[in-house]
């Protein structure tokens, strides 16, 4: 498992086209796949952060952060696009962040990134996971429905 920074070092274009991905409608927007106590997936809606040392998010006390707390392997996302099928999905293991600075950088970037929106930066109630990414896959297509959509993986060796 590497960071997303590293992730970032190896593979710029493939992280830079992520990214574009997660962020298409400005802020991070992505699905989040985790591991349920019985071993079934779980599936919701989150807000990744991008930041130049990482690939984190805030979650708030929820049945998918105790599946993080439990078993940190998950799966992300993106979101779905208007005119075509193009997605970026990721895979590793998420831990949770202890260090006060950091958590308390990135509620700013939080809040900053969605300053037209009027919400706030997160609360103490919500905490802070870093994602280490072990697969990442692109996908293009040419519209919706194309029959022969073009995929780009990378597996950390």
């Amino acid at each position: 498992m590497i960071s997303w920074r590293a992730f970032e070092a190896q593979q710029p274009e493939l992280a830079r086209q992520g990214a574009d991905l997660l962020y298409h409608y400005g802020v991070g927007l992505a699905f989040l796949g985790t591991v349920r106590a019985d071993g079934g997936p779980r599936l919701h809606p989150m807000c990744p952060l991008l930041t130049g040392t990482g690939l984190y998010a805030f979650i708030v006390p929820s049945p998918k952060r105790r599946d993080l707390h439990r078993d940190g392997r998950y799966a992300m996302h993106s979101f779905p696009l208007e005119d075509n099928e193009d997605t970026f999905y990721l895979s590793g293991v998420a831990s949770h962040v202890h260090d006060a600075r950091t958590r308390d950088r990135l509620a700013q970037q939080f809040a900053d990134e969605r300053a037209g929106s009027g919400l706030p930066r997160p609360g103490t109630e919500q905490e802070l996971f870093e994602f280490q990414v072990a697969v990442a896959m692109l996908t293009r297509t040419t519209g919706h429905g194309d029959p022969e959509p073009q995929h780009t993986t990378w597996r950390k060796a």
